[in-house]
């Protein structure tokens, strides 16, 4: 199965900076599957691959919003997604909330500074 086209940009540069859409934890056969901290670290190294596409790493991510579908996931999330960052951490913002699709658990967005 593959990821579909979806009507949307995956980036968008505006000055210096980089905006990318949300990210669910595909995995490589495009299926979203397994617990929270699974997903996690999948959109995350997505997100870390769409970044180095364009010359960057998760160290320019000077925010991320992240929704999840359980608030039962949240310190299960927070592990996983600590793997990623170190100071200075990007600013975030957690939603619980349904997602597109119903076996998500996790979506994240970022924004990067291009400079």
């Amino acid at each position: 199965m593959s990821i579909p086209a979806l009507p949307f940009s995956k980036t968008r540069r505006l000055g210096d900076t980089l905006y990318l859409s949300g990210e669910l934890g595909f995995d490589a056969d495009g299926r979203v599957t397994g617990d929270v901290q699974s997903q996690t670290r999948l959109a995350l190294s997505r997100i870390a691959e769409t970044l180095k596409a364009q010359g960057l790493d998760l160290s320019k991510v000077i925010s991320c919003t992240c929704y999840l579908t359980d608030a039962a996931d949240f310190a299960a999330f927070n592990a996983a997604y600590s793997e990623f960052f170190s100071d200075p951490l990007p600013v975030r913002t957690t939603v619980i909330s349904g997602l597109a699709l119903p076996e998500a658990r996790v979506e994240i967005t970022v924004i990067a500074d291009l400079s």
